[in-house]
């Protein structure tokens, strides 16, 4: 599986921003550890989707880019598939909720991506997706349960550990487990006592269900504030992944997630959106032990106003 990340970072390489990472003094000294941010808020379309759409695309062949690609989700997945097909010429289809972030749904449009709606309270997305691919003859890019959209992912953390050395710990946040299982491959690949740790919301814990009882579990239209770790569950792919290379699963409450944007905005002048900033709320909270050098993936920074203005005045 290693070998697949590095291959996907040779795609990537002059189409993927090299995203720096950044550190907290203040912070360092609250949790007693050294606290390594990569910022994949910086990433082209705002968030490290675009590295997993790139590989996965980029590898179709002429007759597939031809007839398009069909993909689902509510905003970072979606602008990256919209932004590929637009820079490889292909036409790109998103499947995206009506709740999905306004700012998420107007770059997806700009990329010139064809959008069709879907009530998310109870539409099946991948469903509506899947009967596209059919009608069509598209072919389908899922948001991570797809061995080239994980690999492509898992460059971001295999950038980091290049650039730092070896970790001790890497905190990842957690949706449906592509960026969290890429991770945690190119991790076991270059830093082998590194533990990675996944991080998801408490109103949408599936993923840590799932690991502690090795049996998958499921949520429906969690109401987090973590869009991006709104995922019904890990997926047949990404789920054995995590069983096998994750070390463990934390989960952090609301009022947590919230904090963590604050602190990176008044703190680092980083405007993060909530799923980005699971890691750091799993730091915050002080509920585990960290020591050492610690990563954090800041999965990405596309939040609208009015989220952030709430965030900021609560």
């Amino acid at each position: 599986m290693f070998d697949l990340v590095q291959a996907a970072q040779a795609r990537l390489r002059g189409h993927a921003n090299a995203t720096p990472i950044l550190t907290s003094r203040t912070l360092n000294a609250m949790v007693g550890a050294e606290v390594f941010f990569k910022c994949e808020n910086f990433q082209r379309i705002g968030a490290f989707k675009f590295r997993g759409a790139f590989n996965a695309i980029s590898q179709l062949s002429s007759e597939e880019q031809a007839r398009g690609v069909v993909t689902y989700s509510s905003g970072n997945h979606a602008q990256a598939v919209a932004l590929v097909g637009r820079m490889l010429n292909i036409p790109t289809t998103i499947v995206m909720p009506d709740n999905a972030p306004a700012t998420k749904r107007t770059a997806t449009e700009g990329y010139g991506a064809t959008i069709v709606d879907y009530p998310a309270a109870t539409g099946d997305r991948q469903a509506i997706a899947e009967a596209l691919q059919t009608e069509h003859g598209y072919t389908l890019i899922p948001p991570y349960d797809h061995l080239g959209v994980v690999a492509g992912q898992g460059t971001a953390a295999l950038e980091m550990l290049e650039e730092l050395g070896g970790l001790d710990m890497l905190l990842t946040p957690c949706g449906g487990g592509g960026l969290l299982s890429g991770s945690a491959i190119a991790a076991r690949g270059l830093s082998p006592d590194c533990r990675t740790i996944g991080v998801e919301p408490e109103l949408a814990d599936d993923a840590t269900r799932s690991f502690q009882t090795k049996t998958l579990q499921t949520v429906k239209n969690p109401p987090t504030i973590a869009d991006g770790a709104r995922t019904p569950s890990l997926g047949k792919i990404t789920f054995p992944l995590v069983l096998e290379y994750v070390s463990d699963m934390w989960t952090v409450s609301e009022e947590q997630i919230i904090s963590a944007v604050q602190f990176f905005f008044y703190r680092m002048k980083l405007v993060i959106e909530p799923s980005g900033a699971l890691g750091l709320a799993a730091l915050l909270s002080g509920g585990h032990a960290v020591m050492g050098r610690v990563g954090v993936i800041i999965s990405g920074g596309n939040i609208d106003a009015p989220t952030m203005t709430s965030i900021l005045n609560s």
